[in-house]
């Protein structure tokens, strides 16, 4: 039998690609050329980089988002994808903090010639309102590339980019639909995109999504936290604080009280966490306060468990200290939470084999670590796998001067993201 050395180059790489696709690698063994096309993508990755952090785009920077939405669309139609500018207009959720617009949502679709359709998933936009890229330049400085927005989520958009130049590279065309979809509203809760994102992961038969990984810990992510906020809204009457305080009724007393009364509503065993953040009341120094107002920051592991947090709010307002004061409760469910499933912890499991292949232990996290993102959106209406974290290994998210990834982790990624792709285009990786 005629060994693989003595076998020309390309049929070497071809039979190296078959054979890992329908089983389990050794560890180390990497697939080729995936890994070589990886090493050799890394120049570009970094001048995609520095391309995005250059582009100023925060969630209400409709002019910047335009143009990062633009220069992507560019890129993505270069690599053979049909591409679309989705405007969500106007009907969208509303939260307390909503503008009046949000950003479009790129939508770049690779037609193959299978059957599986694949949905790949990251954001465009950033929490730096304009003018703040020069506090955060790019650059290259102790194996990090440093620049606004870069962990969060400019190396997401790219991995992305680069994983697909690597496919046309190989010709591989083994998928029904790639669908890569970057929203524009992530960081202000994806009010517009939401929808969308849960119709497009209820389309396909797997998401990966493209948020980061930190540097101490290379994973995946098969669950992301829930978030809601509570704004407890209390109204009073307001009165001379010296000559007349008896004829007031003193909302900051009321808040005070309703604070207290809903301080113990965190669950530990069950990752639920309710921390009362903000509050404000009062006018001037000597007013009887008419109005004040408190926000909580709400995490949990489950969706029930935001219906719960919600019942009890609402029960314990019931109870005032000041009978006058009149008590309001607004409850909004910014994210949902992305929830194990076991279809999920398949995929990533498979994930975890082919990090294998280039000698990286890969962690599959279980359980949330408190961050909310989209491919819980992408979750809420499918059976299909979500797995979050196919991103670079980076740091700094929403800092105002140390936000960098790790260069080292872009081979790797790329590695990672091109074999899933082409293991569950094939067939290969469970989807079950």
């Amino acid at each position: 039998m005629q060994t693989l050395r003595h076998l020309p180059h390309f049929l070497r790489n071809a039979f190296a690609i078959a054979f890992c696709a329908g089983t389990a690698c050794a560890y180390g063994q990497t697939v080729e050329p995936v890994w070589s096309l990886a090493q050799k993508e890394k120049p570009a990755v970094l001048e995609t980089l520095k391309t995005l952090v250059s582009i100023e785009s925060g969630s209400r920077d409709l002019e910047g988002l335009e143009k990062i939405a633009a220069a992507l669309a560019q890129r993505f139609a270069a690599l053979g994808a049909k591409v679309e500018l989705l405007d969500m207009g106007t009907d969208i959720v509303r939260f307390t903090d909503t503008p009046e617009r949000v950003g479009k949502v790129m939508r770049a679709t690779l037609t193959g010639t299978g059957t599986k359709k694949i949905l790949l998933l990251a954001h465009m936009d950033t929490v730096y309102p304009r003018g703040m890229l020069a506090q955060q330049p790019f650059k290259i400085d102790g194996g990090r590339a440093w620049g606004l927005g870069i962990a969060d989520d400019r190396h997401g958009m790219t991995v992305i980019l680069h994983s697909l130049a690597i496919l046309k590279a190989l010709n591989f065309r083994d998928y029904g639909t790639l669908t890569v979809l970057i929203n524009a509203d992530e960081e202000i809760n994806s009010p517009g995109s939401r929808k969308v994102i849960t119709e497009m992961g209820a389309a396909h038969d797997a998401v990966m999504s493209f948020e980061g990984t930190p540097v101490t810990a290379d994973q995946v992510r098969l669950a992301t936290s829930g978030i809601a906020q509570a704004i407890i809204n209390v109204k009073g009457q307001a009165s001379h604080a010296g000559s007349a305080p008896e004829r007031g009724v003193n909302a900051l007393n009321e808040l005070a009280h309703q604070i207290l009364q809903a301080g113990d509503l965190s669950d530990e065993a069950r990752g639920i966490k309710v921390n009362w953040t903000m509050a404000s009341a009062g006018i001037v120094r000597n007013m009887i306060p008419p109005a004040a107002q408190a926000f909580a920051d709400i995490r949990v592991e489950r969706l029930s468990d935001l219906d719960s947090v919600e019942q009890k709010l609402r029960e314990r307002i019931k109870v005032k200290r000041i009978p006058e004061a009149n008590v309001e409760l607004l409850f909004e469910r910014t994210f949902p939470p992305l929830e194990k499933t076991e279809a999920s912890k398949s995929l990533a499991l498979h994930a975890q084999g082919i990090y294998g292949e280039i000698g990286k232990k890969l962690i599959v996290q279980e359980r949330p670590t408190g961050g909310g993102t989209d491919a819980a959106n992408a979750s809420l209406k499918t059976k299909a796998p979500v797995v979050e974290g196919f991103g670079l290994q980076g740091f700094g998210s929403h800092s105002t001067n140390a936000e960098y990834v790790l260069i080292d982790s872009i081979e790797p990624r790329l590695y990672l993201t091109t074999r899933m792709i082409m293991d569950i285009a094939s067939g290969k990786a469970p989807l079950r």
